[in-house]
């Protein structure tokens, strides 16, 4: 089982479930943990290979993941603890596995909030992916991964961000980055089914305006998705709960509390 972080309030009914992105580990939620936990039963992961969720024996015989599988992961934590529904918050890749979630148990999902969501890739994302494609067996992938980090979250007030993740990602294996590397050829027509599907689930795409891979597709599918609406941060970048945690913490406790 993944390894989680749970924080009970005994005068909260509803949970609110964190999922951090590819590279990341729950620490990155260090800013939010405080302002939650307040008003809510709150639960943070780190999903598999991340943090202190070690591959499984049986991972290292695997070459690869999917989305079923790590999704998977978070549904089996979530019924462990007996939790009937939560209201989840992702940012990243993060925001991908809780839309899959959705669409696999949408018993599960009382509403999601994804930050510095991915709904789509534009020409410049498929360009990067194809490289890292083409190298990722022969560059260490520390090298790719800064340099990921640098295009998605290029200018200096970005910088945290960047370094935030990167220190994160030292933590992987070569072979575990792989395997979510690997994840990239199942993404495409997953995010093209996101996209053409409006789930009916409260959903809040909080973006900054500086998240120029994302942004714009982000745009796009809240103005054809009627459950959707978006928030967009000033002077941010992609990471918007680590650049902007007091705005981010107003803005998603304010809609969690609006479904009330």
């Amino acid at each position: 089982m993944l390894h989680y972080y749970s924080y009970p309030n005994a005068n909260a009914t509803e949970w609110v479930t964190f999922v951090h992105g590819a590279g990341g580990s729950s620490s990155i939620w260090y800013k939010q943990v405080r302002d939650f936990k307040k008003e809510f039963n709150v639960l943070m992961l780190d999903l598999r290979g991340h943090g202190n969720s070690k591959p499984s024996l049986k991972d290292t015989f695997n070459p690869k993941y999917t989305f079923e599988t790590i999704t998977n992961d978070i549904v089996e934590v979530i019924e462990h603890l007996q939790i009937q529904k939560s209201h989840f918050i992702g940012i990243s890749l993060g925001t991908i596995l809780i839309r899959n979630l959705a669409e696999m148990r949408p018993d599960l999902v009382q509403s999601m909030i994804l930050g510095g969501a991915i709904i789509k890739l534009d020409v410049r994302s498929q360009i990067l992916m194809k490289i890292g494609n083409i190298f990722k067996s022969v560059v260490p992938y520390m090298f790719l991964y800064k340099l990921f980090a640098f295009i998605i979250m290029p200018k200096k007030n970005h910088k945290k961000s960047r370094l935030l993740f990167v220190n994160e990602a030292k933590k992987l294996y070569q072979k575990e980055f792989l395997r979510w590397f690997k994840l990239t050829a199942e993404i495409n027509p997953l995010l093209r089914f996101f996209r053409a599907k409006d789930i009916k689930i409260p959903t809040l795409y909080i973006m900054g305006a500086e998240d120029h891979l994302f942004l714009p597709s982000i745009k796009h599918v809240v103005s054809e998705h009627l459950s959707s609406t978006l928030f967009v941060i000033e002077n941010c970048g992609h990471v918007v709960n680590v650049e902007k945690p007091a705005t981010f913490n107003v803005q998603t406790i304010r809609f969690i509390q609006s479904l009330a």
